[in-house]
């Protein structure tokens, strides 16, 4: 039985060199991450466990002995192996590394017999010291990871080694979710994985191969709309009980574990807002004292940065707003105004508030997830990527992040995404979002860019539409808006899924649902004079029709009844599109004979599955 893939991070800047060690690794079973410089490494270990490093000394930005002591200070306590040069400073160098807390190193050039021999050596004094995890258990249940079993009491449990991978991540993360992109990511990485639906199938195998096994209770919980995750371990049970008995109790708990996406991602970082806000308290004090430090005024400022570009996606917009406004006081440098003071006080005081009060809840979008593609979010709020990546799995995204210009860099040398979110300020460092899109241009210039930026002056405008963006879109913006426009930009791959004719006197409504409909694969045709249906109609034979209520000249209704009388086109799936949903004009709207109604504003993942759910429906009616 096959373990998971050890992950380890390759950090080197030589690119051929980097290429070659990492086609080594990847034939010996390991899953490669790799970084071409420090400050890239360096934000790749903060996400991701690795079970190894190896660490080049002579690299950009952040060297390699710098960045072996960082790591070591912020925790990470497993392998580093330095690649050093073969020069007259490589014994310096180790000196040095093993001071840093490297655990061996290695002179270039080096056979990859050796690096193979050196890395496993490394993992096994690892695995010793870390033995007494080998086992993961859930009540009766235990995976053994030395030897690959996987036993119920005395039954062994076979799984193959997909299966015992997505076990194994489950049992590692007992009180995790995981939607089926992320363990995509998990257990295939970016670029050669199956599609999402396998993992429908492996959590259905599983399950049943459990149950075969002896294990009666589902531990395997279906988080609707989000994913999977291991159901609470029983407290306590006897030698060889089947847990029958826990399950009322873990059905007990269910309802408090439903909560939406949204909202476990707020509860996970309340507590980031609530110390970003804290932050500008401390401005607040200052500035009110007169002793206001430019460090901490730039502390401030960073943080209103972050807080308005992300609170409106968790159901604050009002303090989206506020967290804006205090930007801009932040950003002057001459001395403050007794008004600005008392401005800048009133809006920490507001913001606070706001957090305190519960959020403006909307329904969660919910897209059908017909499509795979890989989105790079280059972007360093973490509540916002975050956001993002629970809800990529439900507009069928996939979505890798980057918290600076450098960790991009680093994803895209190593996999192309369809599509990249670039923010232009990132205040940690000093490169500009401009800068990456000039790159982007020169090297792919057919790449779809969306920059994604509370800058919104002309000439950063200007500058996006001369480097080759395809949208420019203003922080701070709903998730909604942020996938609606990742989707008008995306490559229209997938094979045509139908033809929709929709009829609207207000073209701006028109452009809104051809928007919401086009980037799923359907060959929308738009008409704003209703007097025209007919002939439009008889050209373009749509597979279904979206129809407004309320006209002038003719209603949607009367065109809905003109098509049920007609001996060709009585059977078309029609759709009313309506902003009273009142019992009267629902009952108008059916009687008239329409299949379905959308009430305004109309929400784009309503519609996408209402309208390719209703053209399927009739294709399937076709050919019984």
């Amino acid at each position: 039985m096959n373990k998971s893939p050890i992950k380890v991070l390759l950090v080197e800047d030589d690119g051929l060199l980097s290429v070659k060690m990492a086609h080594v690794l990847e034939a010996n079973h390991y899953a490669i991450d790799r970084a071409i410089d420090g400050q890239a490494g360096l934000d790749f270990a903060a996400a991701v466990d690795y079970d190894l490093i190896l660490l080049d000394v002579q690299i950009p930005k952040l060297d390699g002995i710098k960045l072996c002591r960082q790591l070591r200070s912020q925790g990470y306590r497993k392998p580093i192996l330095l690649l050093t040069g073969n020069d007259s400073d490589s014994d310096a160098d180790a000196v040095a590394g093993f001071d840093a807390g490297a655990d061996d190193c290695i002179s270039k050039p080096f056979a990859a017999e050796v690096l193979l021999a050196r890395i496993r050596t490394l993992l096994r004094r690892s695995n010793t010291l870390l033995a007494s995890a080998n086992i993961l258990t859930w009540g009766n249940l235990c995976l053994d990871l030395d030897s690959g079993r996987i036993t119920f009491g005395e039954s062994v449990i076979p799984l193959t080694a997909t299966e015992y991978n997505l076990l194994e991540l489950l049992l590692r993360n007992p009180d995790r979710i995981f939607s089926r992109s992320a363990i995509l990511d998990r257990l295939w990485g970016f670029d050669n994985a199956p599609s999402d639906r396998a993992i429908n199938t492996h959590i259905k195998d599983i399950r049943k191969k459990l149950k075969a096994g002896g294990l009666t209770v589902e531990i395997i919980e279906t988080v609707y709309g989000m994913g999977y995750r291991l159901k609470p371990r029983p407290q306590s049970a006897p030698s060889g009980a089947n847990y029958s008995d826990t399950e009322g109790a873990t059905k007990q708990q269910s309802p408090a574990r439903e909560r939406s996406a949204i909202d476990k991602v707020f509860q996970r970082f309340r507590g980031v807002f609530n110390q970003q806000v804290a932050v500008l308290e401390q401005a607040k004090t200052a500035l009110m004292a007169g002793n206001l430090t430019a460090e901490l005024q730039q502390d401030a400022k960073r943080e209103a940065h972050k807080l308005a570009g992300s609170l409106a996606s968790f159901g604050y917009p009002e303090g989206s707003k506020l967290g804006r406004t205090a930007e801009h006081l932040l950003i002057k440098n001459t001395p403050f105004t007794s008004e600005e003071i008392t401005q800048f006080s009133e809006l920490v005081t507001a913001l606070q508030q706001e957090l305190a009060s519960p959020p403006v809840t909307s329904a969660p979008a919910r897209f059908p997830t017909f499509l795979s593609h890989r989105v790079l979010v280059v972007d360093d709020d973490p509540a916002l990527t975050e956001r993002l990546k629970v809800e990529a799995e439900a507009w069928g995204l996939r979505v890798k992040i980057a918290p600076n210009i450098s960790a991009a860099r680093s994803r895209i040398a190593v996999s192309m995404p369809d599509v990249i979110l670039l923010d232009l300020t990132f205040p940690e460092t000093e490169e500009d979002g401009l800068t990456l899109l000039r790159e982007l241009t020169e090297r792919s210039p057919n790449l779809p860019v969306i920059v994604f930026t509370a800058r919104d002056s002309l000439a950063d405008r200007l500058a996006v539409s001369r480097l080759g963006a395809k949208q420019f879109l203003h922080k701070p913006a709903t998730t909604e808006q942020i996938f609606q426009a990742i989707s008008r930009v995306l490559p229209k791959t997938q094979a045509l899924q139908g033809k929709v004719l929709i009829v609207d006197d207000d073209s701006a409504v028109l452009a809104h649902l051809s928007a919401l409909l086009t980037p799923w694969g359907l060959e929308v045709i738009t008409l704003s004079e209703p007097e025209r249906f007919w002939e439009m109609l008889l050209t373009t034979s749509p597979d279904l029709a979206i129809l407004d209520l309320e006209m002038p000249l003719f209603s949607g209704l009367e065109l809905c009844q003109v098509v049920r009388q007609d001996m060709q086109w009585g059977d078309l799936p029609v759709l009313v599109v309506t902003a009273h949903t009142d019992a009267d004009s629902i009952d108008r709207a059916f009687t008239a004979g329409a299949d379905d109604f959308i009430t305004k504003p109309v929400l784009g993942p309503e519609l996408v599955t209402r309208v390719l759910t209703r053209i399927d429906r009739t294709r399937w009616r076709s050919v019984r």
